[in-house]
């Protein structure tokens, strides 16, 4: 299958709106992000400008939308903008707001989406992670009877179904079999809520950015002359009234099933937060964002362990791209503390290696004598001198370089790698090279199996 490379946008575009909860105003500014980034929100109305990634292992809060903190900076209803990044097929972008909240406009993701189309799309020289779905993943949430799995598809499909439970708003279905329908399909259902959520809304300060541009209002209730009175304050209307199909006002549905579409915009959005494109197709029984997040949870951990866990497949009979002379040639290195023989595979942002381990190595001749065991620490270093393959790659004159260790971190070793193991290593970079600083993790496999793994960050220095 063709490979496909990651994507940002090609320059900067800007947004002005409220936040739906907080009522502030709010200027949201799409950015390019270099590759493996991620989606990933800013706010530069906080000191230091933090950021803060799209990471289901960031999410705090899911009443009436999806709320992420990082070291006590948060930000609330990330979803639609979410949703709009994945729908128009980006893997990097930075979200800058200077506010808490991303702008409300009409409760979908339609001018998320206009504005990003405005931007324009890059691709970037580097492929796109991708999770490829092999087996059902399910999970069920037996409180509220929610349930959402993914199966293996030849792409990224959804399909929700919902059951309100009311006379006004039923059981509906909606699907999405190619995430490039998004703008046409999806991008502009507008976020809804029943008559007696807005009434407790209301009494709790929420909604502030509410009006009735911006959410679909299904009355569930007889409306009282009290609760008329208090919607025509908070909406600055001099009158109220439902419409025939039980919804309020003036405002007209896009789609009979707009309220299920919403909801399919929410499991995208939601699920973005897996930070892996996902080639397979979600089944969404009465989602919401509790069960959207738990489930990305999930779906995180099972990835993280397959990734870890996936062997580098290539041809080691096929010349490598570096011999020893070659990588002598980049690396400080010299036998007998030159601990990878060739390099396979050199990209921005990950590195292929393969160290082959005999008998005459000199650390087997006092390191468990009567039963050889290659070194734990010998296998990191191993690792990063791959690695530094990498980091040094950014430079032009590689040989006026060095590279030193800053940090180990998570290592964990999972077998023995002994005489006559060929091993392979591969590294990417966790985050981009900034300021001669690399940061990336490294696995290295021994038989098909994972035999280390760990995460090291070091310097680039210049050495003449």
């Amino acid at each position: 299958m063709k490979t496909v490379n990651q994507t940002t946008i090609k320059k900067e575009v800007s947004l002005h709106g409220v936040g739906l909860h907080t009522g502030q105003n709010v200027t949201l500014t799409f950015k390019p992000a270099p590759i493996n980034q991620g989606f990933a929100f800013k706010r530069i109305d906080l000191e230091g400008s933090p950021i803060i990634p799209a990471d289901a292992t960031l999410v705090t809060s899911t009443d009436r939308g999806t709320s992420l903190e990082k070291n006590g900076v948060n930000i609330q209803t990330s979803e639609h903008v979410l949703a709009a990044c994945v729908g128009m097929g980006l893997n990097n972008v930075i979200i800058e707001l200077n506010a808490s909240e991303p702008p409300i406009m009409d409760g979908s993701s339609k001018f998320f989406v206009e504005a990003l189309e405005k931007a324009g799309i890059e691709e970037q020289n580097a492929p796109r992670d991708e999770f490829i779905v092999e087996d059902v993943i399910s999970f069920t949430d037996e409180e509220t009877g929610s349930e959402i799995l993914v199966m293996p598809a030849n792409e990224y499909q959804v399909t929700t179904m919902v059951d309100f439970g009311t006379k006004v708003l039923g059981t509906q279905n909606a699907y999405l079999n190619k995430i490039s329908n998004f703008k046409k399909e999806i991008a502009d259902c507008r976020t809804f809520s029943f008559l007696h959520e807005l009434e407790a809304m209301l009494a709790n300060g929420l909604i502030k950015g509410g009006d009735l541009n911006n959410a679909i209002v299904y009355v569930d209730k007889e409306l009282s002359p009290e609760t008329m009175s208090r919607l025509k304050e908070a909406f600055g209307k001099d009158d109220i009234s439902v419409k025939p199909n039980g919804i309020l006002d003036n405002l007209t549905l896009h789609y009979p099933n707009e309220a299920a579409r919403h909801k399919l915009l929410d499991v995208i959005g939601d699920l973005a937060l897996v930070g892996t494109h996902i080639r397979g197709k979600v089944i969404a029984n009465k989602p919401g964002h509790t069960i959207n997040t738990q489930f990305a949870k999930k779906l995180m951990k099972i990835i993280k362990a397959a990734k870890r866990n996936k062997v580098p497949k290539f041809d080691m009979s096929q010349p490598p791209l570096y011999g020893v002379t070659e990588i002598m040639d980049r690396l400080p290195h010299r036998p007998p503390f030159l601990l990878v023989d060739k390099i396979f595979e050199l990209t921005d942002s990950s590195v292929l290696g393969t160290k082959n381990v005999t008998m005459n190595e000199p650390f087997f001749v006092g390191h468990f004598p009567g039963k050889p065991v290659m070194p734990g620490v010998l296998q990191i270093e191993a690792m990063a001198q791959t690695g530094g393959i990498l980091a040094l790659s950014t430079v032009e004159d590689p040989e006026n370089y060095l590279t030193y260790f800053i940090k180990i971190d998570n290592v964990k070793f999972k077998q023995q790698v002994l005489p006559g193991d060929t091993l392979i290593f591969k590294l990417e970079l966790i985050s981009p090279i900034r300021r001669g600083i690399c940061h990336m993790q490294g696995y290295a496999y021994a038989n098909d199996k994972l035999a280390c793994e760990a995460e090291l960050m070091a310097q680039i220095v210049k050495s003449k």
